[in-house]
């Protein structure tokens, strides 16, 4: 699972690395502040920042569901062989183990959920 994580990450970085490089900009000055990759590709004078910006979403969108799919997948696998226990006090012991990551989980979620989906700052305008 680590080296899937570090690969889909090495792999992700470099498509935005080589996207932001081979590419034109018909600005020539760019201010200081902070960017995500989609918005800096808007920037380009050709049509090919708008087809890697394209392909950049689609990847982000199937390594997210990805990711989401193993979780829930595992967690369906996890609480099928805790309810397979024989013993009512080794499932209440799983369980509560079972739970706080859970707990944590949705914590990292919902807060990625949030950093992802707030509207664009103010003290940043967006580029014309």
């Amino acid at each position: 699972m680590a080296a899937a994580a570090w690969g889909s990450g090495l792999l992700y970085s470099l498509l935005h690395t080589a996207s932001t490089i081979s590419i034109a900009f018909c600005l020539s000055d760019v201010d200081q502040c902070f960017r995500e990759i989609p918005q800096i590709l808007k920037l380009t004078c050709s049509e090919s920042g708008y087809l890697m910006a394209t392909g950049i979403i689609y990847f982000r969108l199937c390594l997210i569901f990805g990711c989401f799919v193993f979780i829930v997948v595992t967690y369906v696998q996890i609480f099928r062989a805790v309810l397979r226990m024989p013993s009512e006090q080794g499932r209440h012991k799983a369980f509560s183990k079972c739970l706080p990551h859970l707990a944590v989980l949705s914590l990292f979620v919902s807060t990625a959920m949030f950093a992802y989906l707030k509207p664009p700052s103010i003290s940043c305008p967006p580029w014309t």
